[in-house]
């Protein structure tokens, strides 16, 4: 699995700001809470470009070995060619706690 970008967590807004790049994108994105939300199924954020193109979804998940709450990252756009899944993950080799690496998920 390949960290595909990075994103730093506000605790106080609950939003993450960062980078997603592949080989083809670079753009930055946010990750805000769905003051929208009104039943499960529902993502738990939204994901969007900084010019507010929304590209994405986000739902809190319980790691079934951990226990430890993630978010499961969905990403959709046309230069992607197919969805996109990922996970966010602490960021490696940063002692910061609120940096995460997004983390892609090669469909099986």
């Amino acid at each position: 699995m390949a960290a595909i970008g990075h994103v730093t967590h506000n605790p106080e807004r609950d939003t993450y700001q960062g980078t997603v790049r592949t080989l083809t994108i670079a753009a930055n994105i946010m990750i805000v809470p769905n003051g929208e939300k009104t039943n499960e199924g529902q993502p738990d954020y939204r994901i969007y470009t900084s010019e507010r193109t929304e590209i994405g979804a986000a739902w809190t998940r319980i790691g079934k070995n951990s226990g430890q709450e993630y978010l499961s990252l969905t990403l959709a756009a046309p230069e992607l060619g197919k969805r996109l899944f990922a996970n966010l993950g602490r960021a490696a080799n940063s002692d910061n706690p609120n940096e995460f690496a997004i983390i892609w998920n090669p469909e099986s």
